[in-house]
């Protein structure tokens, strides 16, 4: 066989790449993973779900995770930027939750830890290449890479999986990305130390503090460091035409709870930013690609899904295709059944972040009641809870239904954000 030919290409080596490269390598496929950076690298989105845990035991990478050390996960806080109200949701404490415990991370280490697990099951890695082009045929692909040294060279192999993230490196090519008309965000963002957390258990949780039309996280992600973000619209931060630090440190001193948390922190590094525009690929995949995690699409991080998306996309598509081999006959019809099945998981989070930027989803958000079980399938939801059908979906549909009558009428006390 031609060195060369591979069984399948991975388009970068993030969360998504790193899942459907072991997949692949543990089924015994010549697997190739063509990575952009050198790891380990800084990347931002640091909070998982509790159902990540099934993941990573599924491609036998837990252990390596809870000898690295992270900070334990047990719920998420959300809070109004006032400080009046607030609420607290605990993964174990949810009726319909199975998992309920997840890691806090520095996606630097773990990211490096995904990426040298699948090296070390058999996928051959190769840092400091960047995907320019691709074509694909009914038997297999073509990528044209590029070395950071500039050494330029082609890639053969029947299968191609794009986890680019938002690079989003075939959709791209092929003209597919729609942008969301709405939520056309940025981040500001920074990494600090001497944050206050809460004591106990809790002093894991993601915090997130919402304002009108803002909203920070907070993210333990070690024992002496907290990752703080401001996420805003992307217009008024262009229109302020002032330095992301002074921004960000403005509206820190305008939300009381985050300004109490804060108040005798210390910035470590530099405050970043980040565009944060959501968007979907109108196709999945297509005669021999897949798209998995951000490479699929991205939408606001409010729900720390980014990662779990990105793990289970990237397990699903490597086993489509191990499917596809095994039944060619059925090949579209496997293919078609991954991208329904993705599609369907990433429209359950779209919907939860539309309707988190209207204030009657806010009212009855942080005022939970427990009648129907409503709040254990929020929790369940917020846990990565995908694939628990009917006994979620009806409870989340009556949910979505409430917000709508709130808009109308009070069934919970209003809210003010001033």
């Amino acid at each position: 066989m031609d060195p060369m030919v591979w069984d399948a290409l991975v388009i970068g080596g993030g969360p998504a790449g790193s899942a459907a490269a072991t997949v692949l390598a543990k089924a015994g496929r010549r697997t190739l993973v063509l990575e952009r950076e050198h790891f380990p690298r800084f990347h931002i989105g640091e909070s998982l779900l509790p159902y990540n845990r099934r993941l990573f035991e599924e491609l036998g990478v837990l252990s390596k995770l809870e000898a690295a050390g992270f900070p334990k996960k047990h719920g998420a806080q959300f809070h109004l930027g006032n400080g009046s109200k607030g609420t607290a949701f605990v993964f174990r404490e949810g009726r319909f939750t199975r998992e309920s415990e997840a890691f806090q991370v520095e996606r630097a280490v773990f990211d490096d830890i995904l990426l040298r697990h699948a090296e070390s099951e058999g996928a051959s890695v190769r840092e400091g290449w960047t995907v320019e082009k691709f074509a694909e045929s009914a038997d297999g692909v073509v990528v044209v890479a590029t070395s950071d040294e500039g050494a330029r060279q082609e890639f053969r192999a029947r299968w191609l999986i794009d986890g680019s993230g938002r690079g989003n490196v075939t959709g791209n090519q092929e003209g597919i990305r729609v942008m969301h008309p709405k939520h056309r965000k940025i981040a500001i963002f920074g990494h600090f130390q001497g944050v206050h957390v809460d004591p106990g258990t809790q002093g894991g949780d993601t915090v997130i503090v919402r304002l009108e039309n803002r909203w920070f996280w907070l993210i333990p992600i070690s024992a002496t460091k907290v990752s703080v973000g401001l996420v805003m619209e992307a217009a008024e931060y262009a229109a302020a035409k002032r330095p992301a630090a002074e921004i960000f440190f403005e509206v820190v001193k305008a939300s009381a709870p985050v300004r109490a948390r804060l108040e005798k922190a210390m910035l470590v590094g530099p405050v970043q930013t980040t565009s944060d525009f959501s968007y979907f690929n109108r196709s999945l995949v297509s005669t021999r690609v897949l798209r998995a995690g951000d490479a699929a699409g991205f939408m606001d991080p409010i729900f720390s899904a980014g990662v779990y998306l990105a793990m289970f996309s990237g397990k699903l598509a490597a086993e489509a295709t191990l499917a596809a081999d095994a039944s060619p006959a059925q090949r579209f019809t496997l293919l078609e059944a991954y991208e329904r099945r993705v599609q369907r998981s990433m429209r359950f989070y779209w919907r939860m972040v539309e309707e988190f930027y209207t204030t009657p989803f806010m009212e009855l958000f942080l005022e939970p009641r427990p009648r129907f079980n409503l709040p254990a399938a929020v929790n369940a939801f917020l846990a990565g809870d995908l694939e628990a059908g009917w006994t979620l979906r009806w409870r989340l549909w009556l949910f979505f239904r409430l917000v709508r009558l709130q808009a109308r009428w009070p069934l919970v006390p209003r809210i003010h954000f001033d």
